[in-house]
């Protein structure tokens, strides 16, 4: 299946921007523009640490149409030199730049204080972490991307880290690319926008700090990153807030009905 969607990748993305008159792809070289390497030694990978027993799944929501979180735990931890965990559950990926609120909004979906830690210094993530929602689903962290205090070794390392998760794992459902609404994409999201659609992976957009703007402002800053990012017709957006939990509920629905397809 993997192989099929990486074979349909520049297809999809092309016909969906022709579809809207978007402009031409941006060409990516590798994940946030780090250089493939012709040859690359094997690296010796280990089992990704923090481990939990299995869960009953349980649904997202209630007969009721309530939403329901029953469990949430931070199961996998995988490094630069990890190898991937086999989860064998769908699994939705948060990807952004750093200090756009990731970890804020794991916390905020799944309702919990320090679930996954925040910090107000930009690149605390440095591993790609796994938390099991409800035993249904997984919820991937991805490092932040970005980060300029960062080395430039580091900066290639997560790179790469990423672009592997993202090319091989076979349970990836689906990409949540965070941008902070009140600015415009920066160039590595739209390069991250890219490299979702290469690899026939279905980008979903959440505009995050939306409790920072003005409701009157709204529509506007949503337009303006549908047009940076280049969006296809039918990308859906979701303007998030974590102090007001805007979104919550709107993202979950998403989650749920995309599980149906996994």
């Amino acid at each position: 299946m993997r192989e099929k969607r990486v074979q349909r990748g520049e297809e999809v993305r092309n016909s969906k921007r022709a579809a809207t008159g978007a402009a031409p792809a941006r060409r990516v070289d590798g994940a946030f523009g780090v250089k493939r390497r012709k040859e690359t030694k094997p690296v010796p990978q280990k089992k990704c640490g923090i481990q939990v027993p299995p869960a009953k799944p349980t649904p997202l929501f209630r007969e009721d149409g309530s939403l329901h979180i029953q469990e949430s735990v931070l199961e996998f931890v995988c490094g630069v030199k990890s190898a991937l965990p086999e989860s064998g559950k769908p699994e939705f990926a948060f990807a952004g730049k750093s200090n756009v609120g990731k970890s804020s909004l794991l916390n905020a979906l799944v309702n919990r204080k320090a679930l996954a830690r925040t910090s107000a210094q930009p690149g605390k993530t440095q591993t790609i972490n796994f938390y099991r929602v409800n035993g249904l689903v997984y919820f991937v962290d991805l490092p932040g991307y970005g980060y300029a205090n960062a080395s430039e070794e580091a900066k290639a390392a997560w790179g790469r880290m990423i672009e592997r998760y993202l090319h091989q794992s076979p349970q990836l459902c689906a990409v949540f690319l965070l941008v902070d609404i009140r600015h415009e994409p920066s160039a590595n999201d739209c390069l991250m926008y890219d490299w979702i659609v290469e690899q026939g992976l279905k980008p979903l957009i959440v505009a995050t700090k939306a409790d920072k703007i003005k409701r009157s402002q709204l529509k506007a800053r949503e337009k303006l990153i549908r047009e940076k990012l280049g969006c296809a017709e039918g990308v859906p957006l979701i303007p998030f807030s974590s102090e007001t939990k805007q979104g919550r509920e709107e993202l979950f629905h998403l989650v749920d009905e995309l599980l149906r397809g996994c």
